[in-house]
């Protein structure tokens, strides 16, 4: 009996390697876990004057891949540049490679389950990451939280090479066809604003699609809405852009008697008439606001 080329390919790599030291140079980039090395010198340069790093700063970085952003990060002046690592076939190439930096620390595990402080304990202050594609949304998450579920401890900044698709809703306008429910959130939950586009010949081996380099600044525990108005706008949200296309007047009916409906829209400035995509975040929380004053009558 005979195993296809491919098939062994694929039991040979699901295998534990704790104990197998491959170089860079025979590290092949895995599905599995989204690698596709950034390459392009320009773009990198971007990301790092996108991060106005000063002296006092300490980066995150998800996913160092072979290090060529991290090299990038080091060369400035900041204090530390702590990395976490999935890859168990990339950690001892990217300990040789900046063995002698020691504002370079490493840990290996998921960036969803390990612990984001360096071993020193003190909290990084930025991340600066090109993130696997396929954990963007939980990962934005622990770094800022949830509509009625904050963060703790907030970045400063954030400053993330995402999927343009992903990117897009991030910024995208009310009123615009991207326009989501993850605009509203994240948009009542930081600053966004975008950096540069990223083509897939930026990258070894290429994606099958674009990129985009934005910037996160999130308001911190203090500015957002707190626990729960977050709720009700998070509940508010979900409610309507389940059924996007449909008018409001046929979403939220259910949430109170549509008279009362229809007169706390008005005060917004909104129409039942319009779809969720074209409501404001700001609008959102206000018809939170006027739900919860009913609901406590």
């Amino acid at each position: 009996m005979f195993l296809r080329f491919d098939r062994c390919i694929d039991l040979l790599e699901s295998c534990p390697r704790r104990k197998i030291n491959m170089s860079f140079a025979g590290h092949n980039a895995r599905k599995r876990f989204g690698q596709h090395w950034l390459r392009d010198d320009s773009i990198l340069e971007k990301i790092v004057a996108a991060a106005d790093l000063e002296n006092f700063d300490r980066v995150l970085e998800i996913g160092p891949g072979r290090g060529a952003l991290t090299d990038k990060l080091l060369k400035s002046r900041v204090e530390l540049v702590h990395c976490i690592e999935v890859d168990l076939d990339l950690i001892a190439g990217l300990k040789k490679r900046f063995a002698e930096n020691s504002r370079f620390t490493l840990r290996e595990g998921d960036a969803l389950s390990v612990s984001l402080v360096p071993p020193d304990g003190i909290p990084v202050n930025k991340v600066v990451a090109n993130i696997p594609y396929n954990i963007t949304s939980p990962l934005l998450q622990r770094f800022i939280g949830r509509l009625g579920d904050p963060v703790v401890e907030t970045y400063e900044r954030l400053v993330l090479l995402l999927q343009k698709e992903v990117a897009d809703r991030i910024l995208s306008l009310p009123g615009q066809s991207s326009f989501s429910a993850m605009s509203v959130r994240l948009q009542l939950l930081a600053n966004c604003r975008g950096v540069c586009e990223v083509p897939p010949s930026s990258f070894s081996p290429p994606p099958k699609v674009h990129s985009k380099v934005i910037v996160i600044e999130p308001f911190g525990v203090t500015k957002t809405l707190g626990v729960e108005l977050g709720k009700k706008v998070e509940a508010l949200v979900r409610t309507a852009f389940l059924s996007r296309r449909k008018k409001l007047k046929n979403t939220l009916i259910g949430l109170m008697p549509f008279n009362h409906l229809e007169t706390l829209a008005y005060k917004q400035g909104i129409s039942l008439d319009q779809r969720p995509q074209e409501i404001a975040p700001i609008q959102w929380v206000e018809l939170a606001k006027g739900l919860q004053e009913w609901e406590r009558n």
